[in-house]
């Protein structure tokens, strides 16, 4: 999870732009209902940032309010989706 956390901090501090902000992020940080920046807009733009920085394919079913409550559950996600297509 560490290069998958790693990535997804870099997409979530470009798409945010939250700047110095971005390094602090760990797997525990909360998202949805804590950062101001991740609105609706957000999520959309971050959920095709992850298609396509991760090549993966995230269905309409695969999205619920659990996995964005932290960067951690947004990373358990992508780890699933790149052993599903491995």
């Amino acid at each position: 999870m560490t290069d998958t956390l790693t990535r997804i901090k870099g997409l979530l501090g470009e798409v945010l732009q939250l700047g110095p902000r971005a390094d602090g992020l760990t797997a525990e940080t909360p998202l949805l209902g804590s950062l101001p920046e991740f609105d609706s807009m957000a999520v959309a733009t971050v959920i095709a940032g992850l298609e396509d920085r991760f090549d993966i394919i995230i269905e309409d079913d695969d999205l619920s309010v659990e996995v964005f409550r932290t960067v951690g559950t947004l990373c358990d996600l992508v780890d699933e989706k790149l052993r599903q297509a491995a």
